[in-house]
Parts: C-alpha cells; structure tokens; sequence
C-alpha cells in the first residue's frame, strides 16, 4: 500500500513520481500508435479495423478539449487519460468514476449490494487502499445510502470526483504531451 509513497519533511505522505510508470504506460500506447502508422500496412483485418477505430484522428482528440464528457466517451481518449493520471498518480479517481459507471449497470439486487460494499471499502472509506479525496459530507452521505443500495448511491460521490478530475487533472492533461501529441500528429506525418 505504501509502494511509490514516503514522508515529508512536515510529516506529511506524498506519493512518489517514478519516471518509469510514466515511460511503461507511454510505451503501452506506442503499441497502438505503432501498429496504426506502420508504413504499407493494408487495412482489411479485424485487429487493424479495431485498432484503426480505436486510435482517433487529430480533429476527434481536438474535440477532447471541449469536455471532460467527450474525452471519457472515446475509449482511446479513456486510455490516454487514464495513462496520464498514472503519470501523476491520482488514477484513483478515474478508477473509481469508472467503477461507479459499471456499479449502475448491475442488475441483480444482491451483486448490487456486494459491489457497493466492495467499491466503498475500496476508494471511500478512510485510509481505503484507493481512498480517493472526499468531503466528510459526502463521505457520510454514501455511506449511508449503503443502508439501503441503489443505482444512484454513489452519484453524489461520483459528481464530486467528476468534478474534481474537471477543475485539476483535466485542464493539465490537455497541456500534457500526451494529448498535444495526438492533436499534433498530422503536422508530425510525412507527406505521401
């Protein structure tokens, strides 16, 4: 739990920021970028199609810097934000949004129970190994809408983490060189 974390001078805990993760997770996108600019490579199998679609053009990523929403909806947007808040490590957040998108879509009345349980101890409760950064309002509010489990009892939780991704990570995500890479990428292209 403790891994990449370590004291200040003030007593305080700070997570560390090791070069490796950033470069690991830059390396694991270059994958996608690699197979869709391969040079001569011909559209036409399933694995290409899939990849072709999944990496977007520069005026689909442009359209990631009108909202936080329109980055979230495009699975490669998805990915390279997620990849960048591992870079920052605050991907709990992103974690936890997601896991409370997948919490809604269970039907069955006792996996919802076990699921909201699971996704409280995980990233609500104090000191939770995902903790991620709640008001006490909020955190109490969740924890009793556990009393009685509902699709919507972690929506004011997910609102604020929502929130909170739109006013910080966002904002530095779309100055990162992730981004600025991909809404780059035709000027970058050689000429056919």
């Amino acid at each position: 739990m403790l891994r990449g974390m370590y004291l200040t001078r003030n007593g305080n805990l700070q997570r560390r920021h090791t070069m490796k993760e950033a470069k690991d997770m830059k390396n694991k996108l270059g994958i996608f970028r690699r197979r869709n600019e391969s040079p001569g490579a011909q559209p036409g199998g399933k694995a290409d199609k899939m990849v072709k679609s999944f990496k977007p053009t520069s005026e689909e990523a442009l359209k990631w810097g009108e909202s936080l929403e329109k980055l979230l909806l495009h699975k490669y947007g998805l990915a390279v934000f997620q990849a960048f808040l591992r870079t920052e490590f605050s991907e709990e957040n992103l974690e936890f949004w997601l896991a409370c998108e997948d919490f809604k879509k269970v039907k069955s009345q006792s996996k919802m129970t076990a699921k909201a349980k699971k996704i409280f101890a995980e990233y609500i409760a104090i000191q939770a190994c995902k903790e991620v950064n709640l008001d006490s309002y909020t955190r109490e509010h969740t924890k009793d809408n556990l009393q009685s489990v509902t699709r919507g009892c972690f929506d004011l939780a997910q609102k604020r983490i929502f929130g909170l991704m739109e006013k910080d990570s966002y904002p530095r995500f779309l100055r990162s060189d992730l981004y600025l890479d991909l809404i780059n990428q035709k000027k970058m292209s050689p000429p056919l």
